[in-house]
């Protein structure tokens, strides 16, 4: 789409999830799930500025966001009401698969083939359900 004559570039950067805790966060997803650790600053107010991304992944990266009130509490670990809420994208399935299994990750399912790819269920230190999954070639995809 053009606006008056420019073309508009949009991504997703960055999404918010909610913790309990930034250290106990950090050391699972750049520990357990094997991310980077893009940006780690303590700010004015007592919050902390703690950015994740899987490693050599060119899509969104995780704010992690340490929960405040009830209502933040709450959501924690239930951030898409139960559903996978995010999606691993992999180039190896087998091999991340085996290496997250190694440091401890929860699979609720064995992998499956599916049309799209090859796919299983994970959850994240909270509960959040996601998705590994290696998309597989798509008929008519060159």
């Amino acid at each position: 789409m053009a606006d008056g004559g420019h073309q508009i570039a949009q991504a997703l950067f960055l999404v918010a999830l909610v913790v309990d805790d930034y250290d106990r966060a950090l050391a699972h997803y750049c520990g357990t799930l094997d991310f980077d650790c893009l940006q780690d600053q303590w700010l004015e107010d007592g919050k902390r500025w703690l950015v994740v991304k899987p490693k050599g992944g060119a899509g969104a990266a995780l704010l992690l966001a340490k929960a405040e009130g009830a209502d933040q509490i709450a959501a924690i670990g239930n951030q898409a009401g139960g559903r996978v809420g995010f999606f691993l994208q992999t180039d190896n399935f087998a091999r991340d698969h085996a290496a997250m299994k190694q440091r401890g990750v929860q699979f609720i399912e064995e992998p499956r083939r599916e049309e799209y790819g090859t796919v299983a269920v994970f959850r994240d230190r909270y509960g959040n359900r996601w998705d590994l999954i290696e998309h597989g070639v798509r008929p008519g995809a060159t």
